[in-house]
Formats: structure tokens, C-alpha cells, sequence
């Protein structure tokens, strides 16, 4: 299968901080969700989407490999 090419350009970038926000919020979610419940099969769930969730996040961050540290930390 043909590997589509990252969009890279100032736009897609822009898109990408938002969505990388949008992430951050949701793994900040599913940490609350975590401290509320006991149930095991919901705790493991809830890491693995985390897992998820943060693999997305390191996708992103290295299709903009040039943005700093600090520019991916803001975005909580």
C-alpha cells in the first residue's frame, strides 16, 4: 500500500496544534475517569486508549520535527 505524504505545510501545522490540544484535553479526561473507577477490564481500557492517544501525539509531533519542546508542553 502507497504511504500517503504528511501534509506539512503552516496551515496543516496549525491544525495539528489543535488537534494536539484536543488530545491532551481527552488524555486529561480519561486521568479523571481513571480516579473514579476500580473496576480492572475499565482501568486497563482506559491506559490503552491513553496508549492510543499518545502515539497520535508523537505521529504528530514528528511531522513537525523543527517546533520546540516547549510549543508541544503549551498546548495543555
Amino acid at each position: 500500500m502507497d504511504e500517503k505524504e504528511e501534509d506539512k505545510s503552516e496551515e496543516s501545522f496549525r491544525k495539528h496544534l489543535v488537534f494536539y490540544k484536543k488530545l491532551n484535553k481527552k488524555i486529561s479526561d480519561i486521568h479523571e475517569e481513571i480516579q473514579v473507577t476500580g473496576d480492572a477490564n475499565i482501568l486497563r481500557h482506559l491506559n490503552e486508549r491513553i496508549e492510543a492517544i499518545e502515539q497520535d501525539q508523537t505521529r504528530i509531533r514528528k511531522m513537525f520535527p523543527a517546533t520546540d519542546d516547549e510549543t508541544w508542553k503549551n498546548l495543555n
